[in-house]
């Protein structure tokens, strides 16, 4: 009863501060939504981190509690952007709405983000059925063979590649008709983001705290040893792949309102932009397998990362030799993950979830044993 006590305060105050610093960020959204920084700058850059965090922590449940090797998160992304993409354009079409304003816009919306997501579990579930029966570098590949396929598919479905987004990509059409938000439409929706990464992690964070949580942490510490007790490995291990596919899609569909133009090159493996498998890994280790928390806190320092590279000016302060390097920044994410991997190979938080009443705990922790240790010296040196 104590723990629960104490996991159940602990999630009451963590809710608490967040309620807090959500309702101060809104505030300065209403006064600031006029200036040219929050509009161009921190409004499109907290949908970007919005999308990064659902994706990494997505994937952390497969890669860090479940301990399986996926590299084809990026198919499931594809999937819920053009399944949002060409729902908004169906709906629009339709004249189910006309322009993005109203409730009738944002049931439309939030009901293709949904869609998305469920859409892009299906899959997850269909591609994990026998995917999940191989592992380590065997389940690699056919996850990094599955991303390929995805985009291809898209490219040469009529609806979709051909006649419905021309080449497998939506410009114009997308940003006019369908979930494509411009800088105004960005911040009037900034709540979206927001809101579904919030659900997304509380879900995520249940979801680990569940028995379907401890299931697959004893199926990635032993699976055999899992089997023997009774648990259903093939089940769990579908069941999160699906579970996380689902939030894939999600992000998918946040990435599909977030940008005016939707093209099939941005989910491929070879793309060197901040969109691609290996780069929502690097999130992944960074943070800490098996840690949703450090998941992140990685994806937003990622952000600003890539941000930096792409626009800070202090690159061009920076010696010519040295510059050569942030032309690549794939080379700068591998130097990053390098070093993080000599220095903290279990990453930022390794498996710690922070929580305000555990560090509360921890401090307090660290002060008694401190006066312990003092105490222990002290009377070492009375009887000497």
């Amino acid at each position: 009863m104590k723990n629960k006590s104490v996991t159940a305060k602990g999630y009451l105050l963590n809710t608490a501060v967040l309620a807090v610093v959500l309702i101060v960020f809104f505030t300065l959204a209403a006064t600031l939504g006029s200036t040219g920084e929050f509009k161009l700058i921190l409004a499109p850059s907290l949908w970007q981190c919005c999308y990064l965090v659902i994706l990494s922590a997505s994937l952390n449940l497969v890669l860090g509690f479940l301990g399986q090797l996926s590299l084809g998160h990026c198919g499931f992304m594809a999937i819920g952007a053009y399944a949002a993409a060409l729902l908004s354009l169906a709906a629009q079409r339709a004249g189910i709405f006309t322009d993005k304003s109203g409730p009738v816009f944002v049931l439309v919306l939030l009901g293709c983000i949904l869609i998305a997501g469920i859409l892009a579990a299906l899959v997850g579930l269909l591609v994990g059925i026998p995917a999940l029966r191989l592992k380590g570098d065997y389940l690699a590949i056919i996850t990094l063979g599955f991303g390929m396929i995805i985009v291809n598919i898209i490219n040469n479905l009529p609806f979709a590649g051909q006649n419905g987004l021309a080449e497998g990509s939506a410009s114009a059409s997308l940003y006019k008709n369908g979930l494509g938000f411009g800088t105004a439409s960005k911040v009037t929706y900034i709540w979206v983001p927001i809101l579904l990464t919030l659900l997304s992690m509380t879900m995520m964070f249940m979801f680990i705290r569940s028995k379907y949580g401890r299931a697959i942490r004893a199926i990635r510490d032993d699976e055999i040893a899992a089997s023997a007790s009774g648990i259903n490995t093939s089940f769990y291990k579908v069941f999160t792949f699906a579970y996380s596919a689902f939030f894939a899609g999600m992000a998918g569909a946040l990435y599909a309102c977030a940008n005016a133009t939707l093209s099939t090159s941005s989910f491929a493996f070879t793309n060197g932009g901040i969109l691609n498998s290996t780069f929502i890994v690097v999130m992944v280790v960074l943070g800490g397998m098996g840690s949703l928390t450090g998941s992140m806190v990685a994806a937003v320092i990622m952000f600003i990362v890539n941000y930096q590279i792409k626009n800070g000016s202090w690159v061009d302060a920076l010696p010519s030799a040295v510059q050569g390097i942030f032309a690549y920044p794939m080379l700068v994410y591998a130097i990053v993950l390098i070093i993080v991997i000599m220095f903290r190979p279990k990453g930022i938080f390794g498996s710690y979830e922070f929580s305000l009443i555990h560090l509360k705990r921890d401090f307090l922790n660290h002060r008694a044993k401190a006066a312990a240790q003092k105490a222990e010296k002290k009377g070492a040196k009375v009887h000497a």
